[in-house]
């Protein structure tokens, strides 16, 4: 792997100059305002993947946002890589809470990344972690010691739930035959503790609609004679946890897999500083569900959480009103064996049974997904193990995501194949936030480490 390495170390800069111009695109899948952004940005993906060395390349077109898939097939006999990413990105709201232009690239440096880290909507969440894989695959291709038939698929819609990507995979299975599956969309520990995701949790979205009254109502008038739907959405959203933070809804836990006391052992070898965890987002103590560490709640646990609520007067100065509707968007993430369809039916059915005789309520389910469990035991798992360990000097620590990746399940459900989660941002990043930002150190190390996957998945499969 010399020579990857090499090639690696002498184009460190254009590397970084050619993830600051993808950044620029602002490639925001929720906003149709940003359509041609996104179309532009998939064109610029696809031309990335091959100046890198595909050997075909194509821009898929679905119902929604264009597909890239790229390949380069080395030798029929050899294990194949599909890599997977996004190249959409999360709305930049609230614009003002940034302290440099979110599509305007900047590189700072702080007390995390004293090498400095790249400010700008999806630097980590997925461009930069999306585009590692590009370079990483380039280097290979370059010095001559790619050992593995390499496939790229990257979407544009992960952001919006990934609605096309379903079929386009049910579509073209035969063109996504490998071996294993390769996703960097997650996180590790520390930049001196790398981890590697072996779960994720499942996701079912909705949005409450509250109507009491025809229309705005006078508040001096009618206050205390009618249903505040904002006042019932507060006290029904209020219901949904209980005082130990269990979520109340009937049967919500019933197929939830309990870890045994071994597996939360192996887990709390992971660090965690509460002081810390406390400090990176400015709050005075943790909060959660009873019987849990921190850790545990946002792995292991299911959730639910308002995402969004609002109603009303909301503009300048006062309008003494009582709201007609009031809504609010709800997210829960789910654990294994929670099955999304049967939470999101699970909900419904409460939330309408709670509202009072003095409103109606409408629930609209959004996107949802599965939750996923890698095995540790796996060769694809041991080889993300020992490449992490080459460039890191230490064994990864396998650790269970928070979050969701719904794709995960469905690549596994279409294709049969299990996916490695190798990711290298930290949950200071500020993905989905003002102020996103990805290391150098990061951006650099990932794409370093990389290579050395494709080393021993080879090597292994021998």
């Amino acid at each position: 792997m010399q020579k990857t390495r090499e090639y690696i170390s002498s184009n460190k800069e254009r590397f970084l100059n050619e993830l600051i111009d993808l950044l620029k695109i602002p490639s925001i899948s929720a906003d149709p305002e940003y359509a041609d952004a996104v179309h532009q940005t998939a064109d610029e993906v696809a031309n990335n993947i091959k100046r890198a060395g595909a050997d075909l390349v194509e821009v898929s077109e679905t119902d929604g946002y264009p597909i890239v898939y790229g390949e380069k097939i080395v030798d029929p006999s050899w294990p194949t890589v599909l890599v997977y990413g996004h190249y959409d990105v999360q709305p930049a709201d609230p614009i003002d809470l940034w302290d440099s232009p979110a599509f305007e690239p900047v590189i700072k440096k702080t007390e995390l990344h004293p090498e400095g880290a790249i400010f700008a909507r999806g630097a980590c969440d997925d461009k930069g972690q999306m585009f590692m894989h590009v370079k990483a695959f380039e280097a290979m291709a370059a010095s001559g010691e790619l050992k593995c038939n390499v496939k790229f698929m990257i979407e544009g819609e992960e952001e919006v739930g990934s609605s096309n990507l379903a079929t386009y995979v049910k579509e073209n299975k035969e063109k996504l035959k490998a071996d294993i599956i390769l996703v960097s969309d997650t996180g590790m520990l520390a930049n001196d503790v790398p981890s590697i995701t072996t779960g994720l949790r499942g996701l079912s979205y909705v949005e409450v609609e509250v109507t009491g009254p025809n229309r705005d109502l006078h508040s001096g008038l009618y206050g205390g004679c009618v249903a505040n739907p904002i006042n019932i959405l507060a006290k029904m959203i209020a219901s949904l946890h209980d005082e130990n933070n269990h979520i109340t809804i009937p049967g919500f836990y019933d197929k939830v897999v309990e870890l045994s006391d071994e597996e939360r052992a192996e887990m709390a070898k992971a660090p965690f500083s509460k002081e810390a965890y406390c400090k990176s987002i400015n709050i005075k103590d943790i909060y959660g569900e009873s019987g849990y560490t921190t850790m545990e709640r946002g792995s292991i646990r299911p959730t639910l959480d308002v995402n969004g609520i609002w109603g009303g007067y909301t503009g300048e100065g006062a309008k003494t009103v009582i709201p007609s509707k009031a809504y609010a968007k709800i997210s829960m993430r789910l654990v294994p064996d929670q099955d999304p369809n049967e939470i999101t039916k699970l909900f419904m059915d409460h939330f309408m049974a709670i509202a009072p005789d003095g409103v109606t309520v409408k629930v609209t389910p959004h996107h949802g997904g599965e939750p996923a469990v890698t095995p540790i035991d796996s060769v694809g798992y041991e080889a993300a193990s020992k490449a992490y360990e080459k460039t890191f000097g230490k064994r990864p620590i396998p650790v269970r995501s928070g979050g969701s990746i719904p794709i995960v399940a469905m690549f596994e459900k279409e294709l049969g194949l299990k996916t490695i989660l190798m990711g290298f941002g930290l949950d200071s990043d500020a993905i989905h936030s003002p102020n996103e930002h990805y290391g150098l150190f990061n951006y650099y190390r990932g794409i370093e480490t990389i290579p050395y996957f494709y080393h021993y998945f080879y090597e292994m499969n021998q």
